[in-house]
């Protein structure tokens, strides 16, 4: 018999920190899910990705049971970890913050290319270098 969905939450939280208190708690807590073992499998499963934001999409289900699909860090986060920043420029377009090689593109752009709307790897690199260019970040 299938399940039936009550609630979609997506979160993006810091890896292998989530805890019961805001945003998890109050999000979880309206469908009656559990909080800690979501909190527990989230941890257990992005342990290894300490340092970046790993979104989340949870589906909650009418027996309080849930599932989740892990997404790619957002793009911004992995380019402001490629050029060694805390964030991006205030005025984009006349201040740069940093500065990113092609490769580093390319490897950005391969990392998100699951949660993009595009197959096509050049298109993939093309939705990146918009994001940087809007961070301020140069490309070489």
């Amino acid at each position: 018999m299938v399940k039936k969905v009550i609630g979609l939450v997506k979160l993006a939280l810091n890896a292998g920190k989530a805890t019961p208190a805001p945003p998890v708690g109050p999000a979880l807590g309206q469908y009656g899910a559990n909080i800690v073992m979501f909190c527990k499998e989230y941890n257990a499963r992005t342990g290894s990705n300490q340092g970046l934001v790993v979104p989340a999409e949870i589906t909650i289900y009418d027996d309080r049971s849930f599932s989740f699909i892990l997404k790619t860090p957002p793009a911004s986060i992995l380019l402001a970890k490629a050029a060694g920043i805390n964030k991006g420029s205030g005025a984009p377009n006349s201040t740069f913050v940093g500065t990113i090689s092609q490769e580093q593109l390319k490897d950005i752009a391969k990392a998100k290319l699951p949660d993009l709307n595009t197959d096509d790897l050049f298109k993939a690199i093309q939705i990146v270098k918009g994001t940087a260019k809007n961070m301020g970040i140069q490309i070489d």
